[in-house]
């Protein structure tokens, strides 16, 4: 298991290299003014799930490592199956493998590996009853929680894959599914919480092979 993502990441960075080098800059709709400040975790309405799914071009940092990961069997197979979907498009509400946003991409794995139908928005999704888990104690499967407009409310969302690295669908522009570092200055700076959503999995769930 060890030595199971080590040869996709060099080809994942291929991908997205070609990808971000052949793909024009697409313009992002400027998300919608907020009337007041609410608090940080405040679940949205269905007319503005998607408001702040969109990823900065601060997110353009790039990934190069390639170190194996020991995973549990569920985050085995949810993180297993993300690592194929790297390069896949960001596609804005985007939930199925013709084009992802983030918090689509993360519902996809959940309810695909492990047989759990996660919350459609970040702002519903980090209200989930799950353990928080401190980030020196992140595991493998993990939800971590962004800021990324400057408002101090989660807008973003990927999956801790171990050795302080996460997979998710970052934006139109850095190429769709990808593995970023959670140390990077960016992340770390608009990083908010994890959840290990793992603990609500269904007890009869077997992760495929």
């Amino acid at each position: 298991m060890l030595n199971r993502f080590a040869p996709l990441v060099p080809l994942a960075l291929v991908t997205l290299l070609f990808g971000c080098a052949t793909h024009p800059q697409q313009v992002v709709e400027q998300q919608k003014p907020q009337q007041q400040h609410q608090a940080k975790f405040v679940a949205t309405q269905s007319s503005s799930v998607y408001e702040e799914e969109v990823a900065t071009e601060k997110e353009l940092a790039q990934f190069a490592d390639s170190k194996p990961y020991q995973l549990p069997l569920l985050a085995d197979s949810i993180l297993e199956r993300g690592m194929s979907l790297i390069g896949t498009r960001y596609r804005f509400g985007g939930t199925s493998e013709a084009g992802f946003d983030c918090s689509g991409f993360i519902g996809y794995l959940f309810r695909e590996e492990a047989g759990m139908n996660l919350p459609r928005s970040t702002r519903e999704m980090i209200n989930v009853d799950a353990p928080l888990v401190a980030r020196n104690n992140l595991k493998p499967g993990d939800l971590l929680f962004f800021s990324t407009n400057g408002r101090g409310r989660v807008s973003h969302a990927g999956i801790y894959l171990g050795d302080d690295q996460f997979i998710h669908s970052s934006s139109r522009r850095s190429g769709g599914v990808r593995v970023d570092k959670l140390g990077d200055s960016y992340w770390s700076k608009t990083f908010i919480e994890a959840k290990r959503a793992l603990a609500m999995a269904p007890t009869t769930v077997t992760a495929r092979k």
